[in-house]
């Protein structure tokens, strides 16, 4: 059975490690554990000197992850066929955004977070991003993330958010070791990560692009009620 079409919102901003590709967002864990680094270090924060000898890792770790996220293709086509606003937004180096999205139709615009932007989560990469798709207003744009520093600047710009418990750091598992767990650790480890987005103030939480239609009709429902974000 295909996935439920999404309603037609004004603009649709999504993550891209974790939420669009890169089940688990392992290319920026994986290259820092190469390094000997603590996992789910922001890379903007890590000194200039880590940031440049971390970069060909990130390379090498986004071409094995450059796989697309479930649902998140035949989601990207809907959105098209409605004409729909869309982009994604990273703070990892534009070369690795360049890897990691070559899964993705071309059509679909990116938005790397260099410097030209306070890391998140300051709104101002969402902001630059639904400029730059000549978006008019915030009202009805949605951002779709398993990032939280990301989910917080989409709160902080006043738009619409839906947390990805699953496919996310907060699980952090790559698609074969997520399955490889017991159905009991996915679950408390799928409970512990939609628990800490709704805290963070999400609006709604799914496990990934897949199961995101009734979250979006939900929001469409709230929205035509004359609730805001």
């Amino acid at each position: 059975m295909p996935p439920p079409s999404p309603p037609a919102f004004t603009a649709v901003l999504f993550g891209l490690s974790g939420c669009l590709v890169d089940f688990g967002a392992r290319t920026l864990a994986s290259a820092q554990q190469r390094l000997g680094l603590a996992d789910h270090v922001a890379y903007p924060v890590l000194p200039a000197a880590t940031r440049n000898i971390l970069q060909p890792m990130l390379l090498e770790a986004a071409d094995r992850h450059a796989q697309p996220c479930p649902g998140s293709l035949a989601l990207l086509e809907q959105l098209q066929q409605q004409t729909v606003p869309c982009a994604w937004l990273e703070e990892l180096p534009a070369a690795a955004c360049d890897v990691l999205a070559s899964a993705l139709p071309a059509w679909l615009q990116g938005a790397p977070c260099g410097d030209s932007s306070r890391p998140w989560p300051a709104p101002d990469s969402c902001w630059q991003a639904l400029s730059t798709l000549q978006v008019a207003r915030l009202e009805g744009c949605v951002l779709i993330s398993g990032e939280p520093r990301l989910l917080h600047a989409g709160l902080n710009a006043g738009l619409w958010t839906v947390g990805l418990a699953a496919s996310g750091p907060l699980c952090g598992h790559a698609p074969q070791d997520w399955q490889g767990l017991s159905s009991e650790r996915r679950e408390q480890l799928r409970a512990q990560a939609t628990l800490q987005l709704y805290r963070l103030g999400v609006h709604s939480v799914v496990d990934h692009l897949a199961e995101l239609g009734p979250s979006l009709n939900d929001l469409a429902n709230r929205r035509q009620k004359g609730e805001k974000p």
